[in-house]
C-alpha cells in the first residue's frame, strides 16, 4: 500500500487478557473521531474503564501511535510545512499499517473490544482539509478494518481552541489553527458512513461519557446478540 519500509519502532501493543475476561467472538471495534478540543481522549478513557468494570477485555490505542511513523507524523504537530500533503498522507497510511497489524488485528481476534483514539476518518478529514481529495483518502484506507462504531464528538472549532489553550494549557499546534479546524470540521460534517454516531461535545464531561455508554451499549448489545445467534 505503501513504499515506505522500516518496520522498527514501537506501536501500541495490548495488553495481556484477563482469564477471566468477557470476549467476543470477532472483537468490538470503537474509535473516537472529531477535531481537537472536543475531548476525545477523556471520553476514551472513561469509556475503557467503564467496559473494564464490566468485565470485557479492552485495549485502548490511539493514532498516530508511538512508532517510527507515528513519531515523524508528531514531528509535523512543529512544522507541518517539514513535509508535502502526499508525504504526509503517506505516513499517516504507514502509520496505520503496522498499527493495524500488531496492535488492532491481534486484539479484535483476541475478542477484544479495542477503543481507538483517531484513525482513518481523521485522516480524511485533516489530509482533507490539507489539499487532498477525501474521496481519494477514504480509497486509500479501504483495506483496513472498518470500526463497528465511529463516535464523532461535534463542538464549534473556537470551543475547540479554547479548551486547548485552557484545559491542556497549549498553544495549538499547526494542525489545529482555527482555519484548518473549520476546514476538518466540515468533512466530518459531511461524512455519511453507516457505522457513524454523532454526539454533541459541548455538554459536561459526565454527560457527553452518559450519551457514549449508551451509544456503546446499544452497539455491544447488537454485536454480541448476533455473535450468540451464530454461536446458537
Amino acid at each position: 500500500m505503501t513504499a515506505l519500509t522500516p518496520r522498527e519502532g514501537r506501536v501500541n501493543r495490548p495488553e495481556r487478557l484477563e482469564n477471566t475476561a468477557r470476549l467476543i467472538p470477532g472483537g468490538l471495534f470503537i474509535v473516537f473521531e472529531g477535531i481537537d478540543g472536543t475531548g476525545k481522549t477523556t471520553q476514551l478513557h472513561l469509556l475503557a474503564e467503564k467496559l473494564r468494570q464490566r468485565g470485557y477485555a479492552v485495549v485502548s490505542t490511539r493514532e498516530p501511535t508511538e512508532g517510527v511513523y507515528g513519531q515523524k507524523i508528531r514531528e509535523l504537530f512543529v512544522d507541518r510545512g517539514a513535509a508535502s500533503p502526499e508525504r504526509e498522507l503517506e505516513l499517516f497510511i504507514a502509520d496505520r499499517e503496522q498499527h493495524v497489524r500488531e496492535t488492532i488485528e491481534p486484539a479484535l481476534a483476541d475478542g477484544c473490544i479495542v477503543i481507538c483514539d483517531r484513525y482513518y476518518l481523521s485522516t480524511v478529514a485533516y489530509q482533507g482539509a490539507n489539499g487532498i481529495d477525501p474521496e481519494s483518502i477514504l480509497a486509500k484506507n479501504k483495506d483496513f478494518p472498518v470500526p463497528d462504531l465511529a463516535i464523532i464528538l461535534e463542538i464549534d472549532p473556537l470551543d475547540g481552541i479554547q479548551r486547548i489553550e485552557n484545559q491542556r494549557r497549549e498553544a495549538p499546534n499547526t494542525f489545529e489553527k482555527e482555519a484548518n479546524l473549520q476546514k476538518v470540521a466540515k468533512i466530518f460534517a459531511a461524512m455519511e458512513q453507516a457505522y457513524i454516531q454523532r454526539i454533541n461535545g459541548s455538554g459536561t464531561i459526565e454527560e457527553i461519557h452518559d450519551l457514549v455508554l449508551e451509544t456503546v451499549t446499544r452497539v455491544l448489545a447488537r454485536k454480541t446478540g448476533r455473535a450468540a445467534a451464530a454461536a446458537g
